[in-house]
């Protein structure tokens, strides 16, 4: 078995003197939909914030395609590979849904202040690749036909496959998805899950966290869930469905944080 594409070794990130991720372990396979499960307050959101490196882990370390990228900033685990959508969709909403996608392409030369005064060619070109692959993608996801509107202006559903699209320009092998089908009709859900199943074909993996048990139960193997910050499951779809522990942490309260 090759290494896997991810692997997260006793992982804990905490605000103050609160552990909101606690001594977390696991390995994600490349090629698979994984699915991350738990109750509100279970540690999710903190534990995907620090695999992007959007807050600082407190120990541990995350492997990526067998290199170490604790401590890494952002955009610099974006261009390596690794990607995350939101579940509250974060577009430039006065920006047209095809300028959201040309602004994600990573590394750009016309970002660079000199570069349009000594490479004018180069500049046009990249930025005519771009806008390529932007209208290739836009098609892929069905948004093709608002390429010109405003993002803001756009369904929730639209926007979930916004994100998608977005992060698609920087050609991941990872995609973290943060509640694809939160507030979405069913009709864009099920477009959404066909778009996985699609770029998952092209070799593409996946890390999901859904509280829609369905999605998660159907499409999603293995399965991973967290409670209090600590792992209390790993498995397959049908074993996660008759586990106790599991079972009482979805039944039992838990305090939200």
């Amino acid at each position: 078995m090759s290494d896997p594409i991810l692997k997260v070794d006793n992982l804990s990130v905490r605000f103050d003197t609160f552990s909101a991720v606690d001594n977390v372990s696991f390995s994600i396979e490349a090629g698979t939909i994984t699915g991350l499960i738990g109750p509100n307050g279970a540690g999710k959101s903190s534990l995907f914030n620090s695999l992007v490196g959007e807050v600082p882990v407190a120990a541990g370390q995350i492997l990526f395609e067998g290199q170490a990228i604790t401590g890494w900033q952002p955009d610099k685990i974006y261009a390596k590979g690794l990607a995350r959508t939101f579940q509250i969709p974060q577009p430039f909403g006065q920006m047209t849904v095809l300028e959201n996608l040309m602004l994600s392409a990573p590394g750009q030369l016309g970002e660079s202040f000199w570069a349009p005064l000594v490479y004018p060619g180069r500049v046009a070109s990249e930025e005519r690749a771009i806008e390529d692959k932007a209208r290739e993608i836009l098609m892929f996801t069905t948004l093709d036909r608002v390429a010109q509107q405003a993002a803001g202006a756009l369904s929730g559903g639209q926007q979930k496959l916004l994100e998608l699209a977005r992060v698609l320009m920087g050609d991941p092998s990872l995609i973290l998805l943060d509640e694809p089908a939160a507030g979405v009709n069913p009709a864009l859900v099920q477009v959404l899950i066909d778009k996985i199943k699609a770029l998952n074909a092209r070799g593409v993996t996946f890390l999901i966290v859904e509280h829609n048990m369905d999605l998660i139960m159907r499409h999603c193997d293995p399965v991973i869930a967290l409670s209090g910050g600590r792992i209390i499951f790993q498995g397959d779809s049908s074993a996660a469905l008759v586990d106790e522990r599991l079972l009482d942490a979805y039944l039992g309260t838990v305090t939200d944080a």
